[in-house]
């Protein structure tokens, strides 16, 4: 089934005897064992499994071609889960722009326990010498987060499958709909499901999905269900809802950002525009081969200093100034001042998330705000 078609179906696997259309919420912690110890339905305790949670989960195993996956109540959760898989001393390849909740983890949580480089990973023989003998993962985000660089998912597997290191690939900005990693060669697949996956702004979440399951995968589910950051029956079930949407949320993301994105770059007080659509995008023809489409999100540097940049972003009217994502309203951020000072975004980058209202009212007020 195509994904549009999978995204309405792929959730509804409960039956019950009211004859529900759409799944019911099942809040139950706990579930009924029977005479022989068993359980009938195939659930035990909702930290562990629970079945909006296994509705969720298998739609995202479809719509990424994997075997199975874990949801957990953060995006943030995702990497925890992953870095804790890996052995003590274990040696990570992450992006030079990964995003900052996830290197941040690895800068104050792992940094005594686990060897990580930082590294341009649009440079393939870059990342070839980087490989270390206990270089166990090589962790990748394309579209990455803010400066839209986009690595080559099948060139980067081939290196980590060479040298015996598993590949993780944050495909937040790309969603199911616009590429699907493990088709090209990705171990794992990460989503913050609190984006464009929910879609409204109203559910936090993250979404690992593992292209087989090996032994790094069991200490992936043991992670999840005996560390317990599982999100609640009724986030999994606002996300089977909203996910039923996405196909559709994700083209008028992609036709609007598109239009801003060539808006942007014939602006007199833009000084370059990040959008893998953007034929003068460094990569651009490594997301074609690699997406069917360029999504929504893009970052631009104003002309000028920070001030200039502040002034900016503080007279938009339509959008929201605020952190965040892949939501239904427009999102503008100044990267640099949520980052901090050791950010390495540039100071003058605004990030924009380009919502579904109609593409003439986005750009005006980017006009208005920008004049």
């Amino acid at each position: 089934m195509k994904p549009e078609t999978l995204a309405i179906h792929a959730s509804n696997l409960v039956k019950n005897t009211t004859g529900d259309v759409t799944p019911p919420i099942n809040l139950s912690t706990t579930f009924f064992r029977d005479e022989d110890g068993g359980y009938p339905g195939g659930h035990m305790y909702s930290r562990v499994s629970n079945p909006n949670r296994s509705a969720l989960e298998n739609t995202l195993a479809k719509l990424e071609y994997g075997e199975d996956a874990a949801a957990f109540a953060s995006g943030n959760n995702c990497g925890m889960s992953l870095f804790q898989a890996l052995k003590p001393g274990s040696h990570i390849i992450a992006p030079d722009d990964m995003y900052w909740g996830i290197k941040k983890q690895l800068l104050t949580i792992f940094n005594d326990s686990l060897e990580f480089d930082f590294v341009d990973q649009t440079d393939l023989e870059l990342i070839k010498k980087s490989i270390k003998p206990n270089t166990k993962m090589i962790w990748i985000e394309t579209p990455s987060n803010p400066l839209l660089k986009v690595t080559d998912i099948e060139e980067i597997a081939k290196i980590a499958k060479a040298n015996d290191a598993i590949l993780v690939c944050d495909s937040t900005f790309g969603t199911p709909v616009l590429q699907n990693p493990i088709l090209l060669g990705a171990d794992i697949v990460m989503h913050s499901s609190t984006k464009y996956l929910g879609g409204h702004s109203d559910i936090l979440g993250g979404i690992i999905v593992t292209a087989k399951k090996d032994d790094f995968w069991e200490k992936i589910k043991n992670i999840q269900q005996t560390g317990g950051a599982v999100p609640s029956p009724f986030d999994c079930y606002l996300l089977c809802r909203s996910i039923k949407t996405l196909a559709y949320r994700v083209k008028g993301h992609c036709e609007s950002g598109k239009i801003v994105a060539d808006y942007l770059v014939n602006h007199p007080n833009v000084e370059a525009v990040f959008y893998p659509g953007l034929e003068t995008h460094p990569q651009h023809e490594i997301a074609k081969k690699q997406m069917k489409d360029f999504g929504g999100m893009m970052s631009f540097l104003v002309k000028g200093d920070v001030e200039a940049t502040s002034r900016v972003v503080n007279k938009v009217k339509l959008f929201a100034q605020a952190t965040s994502l892949g939501g239904v309203e427009s999102l503008i951020e100044h990267r640099y001042s949520v980052e901090g000072p050791d950010s390495k975004t540039p100071k003058n980058l605004l990030r924009i998330s380009v919502g579904l209202e109609h593409v003439d009212d986005i750009i005006a007020d980017l006009a208005q705000a920008l004049a």
